[in-house]
């Protein structure tokens, strides 16, 4: 089975000095901005603030991309701090997508 993978690289950020708490409360923080954005802006949450498709559809992947950082902050925290190797957990995630059925 040939497998095809578009891969999307974030950066380790420098500068900051997270915890696996701290990180953790900041993807809940971040997963929320996304709900808000899904909500919201496509007029799910009742309110009248509501975007056209183009602006909600760019606000909702600009939220998804701060959620996808802070996720793989918390894996280079797990990384530096715990010694986990990510890259075979990603390796078995891969395994375990294809097993399932959802990589054809």
């Amino acid at each position: 089975m040939a497998e095809t993978r578009k891969v999307i690289s974030l950066p380790r950020l420098n500068g900051l000095t997270p915890t696996l708490e701290s990180t953790a409360l900041k993807l809940m923080e971040e997963a929320g901005e996304l709900a808000q954005a899904i909500g919201k802006y496509r007029g799910l949450s009742g309110e009248q603030d509501r975007m056209d498709e183009v602006r909600a559809v760019g606000y909702i992947l600009d939220e998804l991309i701060d959620v996808a950082q802070t996720a793989v902050t918390m894996m280079f925290v797990l990384e530096e701090r715990y010694q986990v190797d990510v890259e075979q957990a990603v390796d078995r995630h891969i395994k375990k997508m294809a097993e399932k059925g959802y990589m054809i």
